[in-house]
């Protein structure tokens, strides 16, 4: 007797351990190119002699640039394929990183944001999908919330570049924003080697070819799901539609009071050390380096319980706790704490901010029917980048009026609504496959919250 599983049924093998560096690589670029230019702001800052509303602009480019990606890019790879988009969004990626160290103006600098922050909000998307629609159910939370983690290695990873770099001088910028082209030659030859999606294959008709995918890579005992429904066509007004509406606005609300405050802090964290008073012999540069390294500790936790104890309380209980944390740090912020307290705290506030991060690319995943999965991911990412762009323009100038702790307050309540929005509308989505999440809103259908159970066949 040959036993037949699902492509959601069978343990993880090589191949998704494959998959997850090829399209966690995207993630890390995106990290990248969000970190590397706060760094490089506190340099070009005096250079260019900005106010505080052109920095502004600048910082904004990018998550400008991430709605449009976000939204086009989602919808296309529901139209033209998850590896077609995957190529053309990392070339995108090299000709507009290169480009960044001959600007002369900082009109220049916010063309070239606009343009990689467009291949970065596409590229949420793009991987989130791919690697969603290959993984075991049973690990899909491990795997879609690794490339979360991947995220913040890349984040990590330019403050630590931007930091070493710092020392060649007055054109170090220049050579900080153009390293983001390394990493992403690298992953566009890697990623000629990978297939295109079962799923997304049989959502257009391809049926066969679908099959022959899966079957050249895991044999021929795993098929694909047997509550399938092919050749759908993809309509952009489909995530309002038939009972996905609630979704798309729980996504959009719960994901935008995640990015908004935390991408405006990341992006200043420099600055924001100097405010608390370290801003002599570039311990505000070591600071945010150390900080952004130590966010990983909270991703460690949170990939190992999605899978275990659910996906709500992985997403409520940290919005709260980072609340808790910006109101210490805005009551305690002209204190003169010791740089090891401030550092403490924010990393406290970073744990568990980046902790709930991963629901942003597995709810949307998991809620969405294959037809529009990737739509629904980027109209996540399109919208809360406008809140995040907004924050993050609105940010220096809070801070510069308000001062330190009504900025820190300001945070800490953006959390706290994300806190009970989370709480109100959050679903749990633990141990089901992409078939039974997708229709949890539809009361017609019931699924049980267990796996389905193996089949065999002669």
């Amino acid at each position: 007797m040959s036993r037949v599983r699902t492509l959601e049924e069978i343990p993880l093998r090589k191949f998704h351990w494959q998959m997850f560096f090829y399209t966690g690589g995207g993630a890390f670029i995106d990290g990248y190119i969000i970190g590397i230019i706060a760094v490089a702001l506190a340099v070009l800052q005096p250079q260019f002699d900005m106010s505080l509303t052109l920095v502004g602009m600048i910082a904004m480019a990018t998550y400008v640039g991430m709605f449009f990606g976000g939204i086009i890019g989602g919808y296309l790879t529901d139209i033209i394929g998850r590896k077609t988009m995957f190529l053309l969004d990392l070339g995108l990626f090299v000709l507009a990183s290169i480009p960044q160290f001959f600007v002369t103006d900082p009109a220049q600098l916010i063309i070239w944001r606009f343009i990689l922050g467009f291949a970065v909000g596409a590229d949420n998307p793009i991987s989130a999908t791919y690697m969603a629609e290959f993984a075991p159910s049973k690990q899909r939370g491990v795997l879609l919330g690794g490339l979360i983690a991947l995220w913040y290695v890349g984040y990590g990873a330019s403050y630590l570049v931007g930091y070493w770099l710092l020392a060649l001088g007055d054109d170090s910028w220049r050579w900080m924003l153009t390293s983001s082209a390394i990493p992403a030659i690298i992953l566009l030859f890697a990623r000629l080697k990978m297939p295109e999606s079962p799923l997304w294959l049989a959502s257009k008709g391809k049926v066969k070819e679908a099959n022959a995918i899966i079957q050249k890579i895991f044999g021929k005992g795993v098929i694909l799901s047997e509550s399938f429904e092919y050749k759908e066509k993809t309509s952009f007004m489909d995530i309002f539609k038939n009972g996905y509406g609630k979704w798309t606005l729980f996504i959009a609300l719960f994901w935008t009071l995640q990015v908004a405050p935390a991408f405006a802090i990341a992006t200043y964290i420099p600055q924001v050390l100097g405010e608390f008073g370290f801003a002599d012999g570039n311990m505000e540069y070591l600071g945010s380096a150390i900080m952004s390294l130590f966010y990983l500790v909270g991703l460690l936790p949170a990939i190992y319980l999605v899978d275990k104890i659910g996906r709500r309380p992985v997403l409520i209980w940290p919005f709260l706790v980072s609340s808790v944390v910006l109101v210490v740090l805005g009551i305690t912020s002209s204190w003169q704490m010791s740089f090891a307290l401030t550092i403490t705290l924010f990393v406290i506030y970073g744990i568990f901010n980046t902790s709930m991060n991963i629901h942003q690319w597995i709810y949307p995943n998991e809620l969405f029917p294959t037809k529009i999965r990737g739509t629904a991911v980027g109209f996540g990412t399109g919208v809360s980048r406008i809140g995040a762009s907004l924050s993050t323009f609105l940010f220096p100038l809070i801070l510069s009026k308000y001062g330190l702790e009504v900025t820190m307050y300001c945070c800490a309540a953006l959390f706290f609504v994300g806190f009970l929005i989370s709480f109100m509308m959050a679903p749990e989505t633990r141990n089901m496959t992409l078939a039974e999440t997708s229709t949890l809103n539809k009361p017609s259908i019931k699924f049980s919250s267990k796996p389905s159970p193996k089949r065999e066949t002669v």
